[in-house]
């Protein structure tokens, strides 16, 4: 059960009166008997759908922002059972860049490598090894001009070998030595025949030889050690990948789908708004039904705008994210809580999963994302300042109060997307260019975050105290938990006085 459950209106018009104007800090739940004997997050349900064809084994997205979002963090997400969203902001007008961070993802991890890095026969031993240290991989195909399976080169074959004048066809495994499996197979039935011939690499074949893909040993156990990973058909990460609204965003679409990319993201400030209604138009021509998620916005009204105009997720929040300052700059907004619970309630019977955007500024505060209206929780500054997140490690000095010496203390930025200087890196790629700088109201900021360990960690923490809140809400799964809150709100929520909020929440 990955679906959010049917919201009764009259249940639902209940619980916004009781939310309006509040966030997350104003409520706590309010302990259930417990029917878990352990809160084991191997055992416990945490899948919900990303999108309306993507599901999550856990409901963490990483933010498509550039101090967040690269390669490693999207791998590390994948691979807990999440997905991350790339960033555009590189180099202005630069599409390469975002393409090459997204390949680097679908290429770490593979059941059936469906397009193995391949070499013919004819090349130098110098031409064979530059592939191998471009790609990273320790091993190439041989094929010939209509990609026929000629052998496999390894890293081995050319060790202690001089390479000058020799060719691949020289040190390869020729195909009759192989093991070749025709035709497709399972990554059970892989594991059997490799296990039984003791061999790392199986190239999969037609009945004419051409090469149909590459089974490797690597990859099996891979899967085998990340049970909840987010993977696509072919046993390879998922991952996600941001556009504008005006400029190159379709041009970049082209390209980011071509790499296989398996989620967009059409991500500006105000998502209900007639530079998104062209936006979304413009992709659903070009692009059909190819997976799609749009935002921001925080009202119901602004969800059916998004629902209506075929978005496949839709992204919920207004200023609530630590980088931001819409609401500071501007005075509009709306609180997290009642954001989601209207939005929750707009798209209520519809198939359209719902992103809760920002505003979680602790472990507790996910679940009740979860439970108010969101599928999954997109985070930001949880991730900055890891080891994944990109970015410079930079010293600063920090008094201490304690004894008041200075220290020196490692520290990443972190930066809302609406930034100035977010703003200016990426000038170009919003067609900007016609604008002057200095006549844009940036509604973002630069943070310093104290550089930490790795997301992966972060991640497993945030899991664990997941299916903590399940044990004390009664209920057996994430699914289950919000069936029975959205049946009986008032048997969880107590809203909090000023002293019970510092009670709860402030240590």
């Amino acid at each position: 059960m990955d679906r959010f459950p049917p919201v009764d209106p009259a249940v639902a018009s209940r619980v916004l009166n009781e939310v309006r104007g509040c966030t997350f800090d104003d409520f706590i739940f309010s302990p259930q008997s417990s029917v878990l004997e352990r809160r084991d997050p191997a055992v416990i349900d945490l899948s919900c759908r990303l999108s309306r064809r993507i599901v999550l084994k856990r409901p963490v997205v990483s933010a498509n922002m550039d101090t967040v979002t690269r390669a490693p963090m999207a791998i590390v997400q994948a691979e807990e059972g999440g997905i991350g969203i790339i960033d555009r902001g590189f180099r202005p007008g630069e599409i390469e860049p975002q393409v090459r961070e997204v390949g680097i993802v679908k290429r770490t991890q593979h059941g059936v490598i469906a397009d193995p890095f391949n070499v013919s026969a004819s090349a130098t031993l110098d031409e064979a090894a530059s592939i191998m240290r471009r790609s990273g991989v320790g091993s190439l195909v041989v094929v010939d001009g209509s990609r026929r399976l000629l052998g496999l080169l390894t890293e081995r074959d050319m060790r202690f070998v001089p390479r000058e004048g020799l060719r691949v066809a020289d040190r390869m495994t020729p195909v009759d030595r192989l093991v070749v499996h025709p035709g497709p197979i399972t990554p059970d039935a892989a594991q059997r025949l490799m296990a039984e011939r003791k061999v790392k690499k199986l190239p999969l074949v037609d009945e004419e030889g051409i090469l149909m893909g590459l089974v490797t040993a690597r990859d099996l156990l891979r899967q085998r050690r990340l049970p909840f990973a987010t993977r696509d058909a072919q046993g390879r990460l998922r991952v996600g990948a941001a556009i504008g609204a005006t400029g190159d965003y379709l041009e970049r679409a082209a390209e980011l789908i071509r790499t296989g990319v398996d989620v967009l993201v059409i991500d500006i400030a105000h998502g209900h708004s007639i530079v998104m209604d062209r936006a979304l138009a413009a992709f659903r021509a070009r692009f059909g039904d190819f997976e799609l998620i749009a935002g921001n916005v925080a009202t119901a009204d602004g969800a059916t705008f998004l629902l209506e105009r075929g978005a496949d997720a839709v992204k919920v929040g207004i200023g609530p994210g630590g980088g931001c300052t819409t609401r500071m700059t501007t005075s509009f907004g709306v609180p997290q809580v009642q954001a989601l619970v209207e939005c929750r309630r707009a798209l209520s019977g519809s198939d359209v999963s719902l992103i809760a955007d920002g505003g979680v500024k602790r472990h507790g505060a996910i679940f009740m994302a979860l439970m108010f209206g969101g599928d999954s929780v997109m985070l930001g500054s949880a991730f900055a300042g890891t080891e994944e997140s990109p970015g410079e490690i930079v010293q600063k000095s920090v008094v201490l109060p304690e004894s008041q010496k200075t220290v020196k203390v490692p520290f990443k930025v972190l930066r809302g997307m609406a930034s100035l200087t977010a703003i200016r890196d990426r000038l170009d790629v919003e067609d900007a260019d016609k604008v002057e700088l200095e006549a844009i109201g940036a509604e973002g900021m630069e943070i310093s975050v104290p550089a930490r360990g790795s997301a992966r960690t972060i991640v497993r923490d945030m899991i664990k105290h997941l299916c903590s809140s399940i044990s004390y809400g009664g209920a057996g799964s994430l699914a289950e938990l919000r069936e029975m809150f959205w049946k009986d709100p008032d048997r969880y929520l107590i809203r909090q006085s000023e002293s019970a909020r510092r009670e709860s929440y402030e240590r």
